[in-house]
């Protein structure tokens, strides 16, 4: 059992409070993409929900713990899947939601937040710089600021993933994309605990890096900016307790550019006909930049989220 902040008995707690709309997403093999990438590959689906990413299942932890506790407000950060998630949580549970975020993130991203009913407020700047704003709005009202990654619920929440892939598998490989790391902690934590053979294999878009070289490094390393359209793994400051949960549960992480990105939404989209925010596309990136690590593998891919701007989306795939 990886020795992390999170807990399996929790984690298989966190089902009974998650709304069903979130859990037992599709998980299948897709043939189409096999043919072009050398290996078997499985896709699990976390975007056909009301948010379309994985943010849900940890949001729904979070948000039920504070409302049975008789809190009525929170806060977050977000480049925009966790603010949609938390708005949509909130809603379900009579929360006040206020969300920070960036005028650059993905213009879909906020007008469903605002939809959802949460306050939005931009800040100039990226993540990091909405994180600080974030926190002193709680400081300010008083109330819950909800920190995705750190707080270990949204990572217990993502976890539950990793709990229907193991009644699954086993697989040989399964690749989860790491910006904060809840996803890769919480999958990663219970895929490690199951399917102990099992290659957990974060990646991350060579632009925003400061993860991926903090775990090669075992320990924090920190970047001046970020240069990449995976706006949702845009991270530079990795927090010190999820790196030490990353630690215990990644067999490896690795780097991939740009342009592998693209390629691997593209073949999302021709091969799968699945259209997916850049982050959703890190695994295939990974496949393609190292295709014989993978060769006659299976291989299972999570499509972590499928909220992106159309106009972008088209100048990206050149059409």
């Amino acid at each position: 059992m990886p020795e992390t902040r999170l807990d399996l008995a929790r984690i298989r707690a966190a089902r009974r409070v998650i709304d069903p709309v979130f859990l037992d997403s599709p998980l299948y093999r897709c043939e189409p993409l096999e043919g072009a990438l050398g290996c078997r590959v499985s896709v699990k689906l976390e975007t056909a929900n009301p948010v379309r990413s994985f943010k849900g299942r940890g949001t729904e932890v979070v948000v039920s713990g504070l409302a049975g506790r008789g809190e009525r407000a929170a806060v977050c950060a977000s480049a925009g899947n966790l603010g949609q998630a938390l708005a949509w949580s909130g809603r379900r549970h009579g929360l006040d939601v206020t969300v920070v975020s960036s005028p650059s993130a993905p213009a879909a991203k906020l007008e469903r937040i605002r939809a959802l009913g949460a306050r939005l407020e931009l800040v100039d700047g990226d993540f990091d710089l909405a994180r600080a704003r974030a926190r002193a709005v709680a400081d300010e009202r008083g109330v819950r600021l909800v920190e995705d990654s750190l707080d270990v619920e949204t990572c217990e929440g993502a976890a539950t993933i990793g709990l229907e892939l193991a009644d699954a598998g086993p697989f040989d490989a399964v690749l989860i994309a790491l910006g904060g790391g809840a996803l890769a902690t919480g999958a990663g934590h219970v895929v490690k605990a199951c399917l102990p053979g099992t290659e957990v294999i974060a990646v991350q878009p060579s632009g925003a890096p400061a993860t991926t070289l903090s775990w090669r490094e075992r320990r924090v390393v920190t970047t001046d900016s970020t240069a990449t359209i995976a706006d949702g793994v845009a991270a530079r400051r990795p927090i010190p307790d999820v790196l030490a949960d990353l630690l215990a549960v990644a067999d490896d992480a690795v780097l991939v550019r740009e342009e592998s990105i693209i390629a691997g939404m593209r073949l999302f989209l021709e091969r799968a006909g699945l259209v997916v925010e850049p982050s959703a596309a890190l695994g295939l990136a990974a496949i393609l930049e190292d295709p014989a690590r993978f060769a006659g593998r299976h291989v299972v891919t999570i499509v972590c989220g499928g909220n992106v701007d159309l106009p972008a989306y088209r100048r990206w795939l050149g059409f």
